[in-house]
């Protein structure tokens, strides 16, 4: 199947998916609800103001953490990497839990105080991975992954050790959080998320190129011109961007940067100018399904759209790891 006829298929699943997702699970669907959004009729309200803000975030969400994880895959030359990798997820959610554990409820400029202290949070970890990295005095990607992995574990510690010194009805709302879920977002989380991503999402466009170079391996990159320490150090800060604006938001929302990454290099290819753009809408596309089957699967319950990711990631993982184990070592 040719690229245009693909982008075309995503460009339209990903319309459809905007579109029909709002209207999923309401019962009273009528004209004044699309028509006439200011009224005050139970029905318009809960379609503007709670289920089109969702969508949004979540098609926002989706396309931060699939292009995250695509650029983290062509670093690392490795389709197992994840947004996560680097700490940043941890450091975010041990802010978060914090600001939940101390009672804290400030905001500023329409952030919470948990959105604040997540975002804090991950731009701590960055600074430690980096100051690991950088006592050594050299920048390699294997230095990097051990500095996040170990950073990482270390703040999911404390993380457990707030758990065990909270209260019952902390550790619930603990627990909720970290589970990752869109049900409290509204217009000022998409407002919030939006500048995070197209900041993030600029950047990794501009670098497509690098990209491609990147992952064949750093030699050949240098060998073409590309400053590879410079370029790590960019990408990493804009993957950084876009993963932590969105666990400050939405929570550690797990595998789509695992998975829908390795899908459409699977349909598209591993060219980045052909795989950018389809990362990112079927990421935003992915999101949105998920969201929207956490909150029809067991009404009037909504089960944390994190969940829904987890149950698909791990029979992906393993098919990714077992039944394709020739991918592991290759993009």
């Amino acid at each position: 199947m040719k690229t245009a006829t693909i982008m075309t298929v995503l460009i339209l699943f990903a319309l459809a998916a905007l579109l029909t997702a709002p209207f999923l699970g309401i019962t009273d669907v009528s004209r004044d609800v699309i028509f006439h959004p200011r009224s005050q009729s139970p029905g318009t309200m809960v379609f503007w103001q709670i289920r089109v803000p969702r969508v949004l975030t979540a098609f926002l969400a989706g396309i931060a953490l699939a292009v995250s994880g695509m650029a983290f895959q062509a670093m690392f030359r490795n389709p197992l990497a994840t947004p996560f990798t680097l700490g940043v997820s941890s450091g975010a959610s041990l802010g978060a839990v914090i600001a939940m554990r101390a009672g804290l409820a400030a905001s500023i400029w329409n952030f919470s105080a948990t959105s604040g202290a997540a975002f804090l949070g991950a731009l701590m970890a960055i600074g430690l991975v980096y100051g690991l990295v950088r006592l050594k005095g050299q920048f390699s990607t294997p230095r990097l992954l051990l500095a996040g992995i170990a950073i990482s574990f270390f703040f999911s510690s404390l993380i457990m050790f707030v758990h065990y010194t909270s209260d019952f009805h902390n550790t619930f709302r603990l627990m909720r959080w970290l589970m990752g879920g869109l049900s409290m977002s509204g217009y000022d989380t998409v407002i919030n998320l939006l500048p995070f991503c197209v900041a993030g999402l600029l950047i990794v466009l501009y670098l497509t190129h690098e990209l491609n170079l990147l992952a064949t391996g750093d030699e050949l990159a240098l060998s073409r011109g590309v400053n590879v320490g410079i370029t790590r150090h960019v990408l990493f800060f804009a993957v950084s961007l876009l993963v932590g604006s969105v666990v400050a938001l939405c929570g550690p929302i797990g595998f789509v940067g695992m998975m829908v990454p390795h899908m459409c290099r699977l349909i598209v290819g591993s060219n980045h100018r052909r795989l950018f753009p389809a990362t990112l809408l079927f990421g935003g596309t992915f999101l949105t399904v998920c969201d929207t089957l956490a909150r029809m699967i067991a009404p009037p319950a909504e089960i944390p759209v994190g969940v829904i990711t987890a149950l698909l990631g791990g029979p992906f993982f393993l098919w990714l790891l077992l039944g394709r184990s020739e991918a592991v070592a290759e993009i």
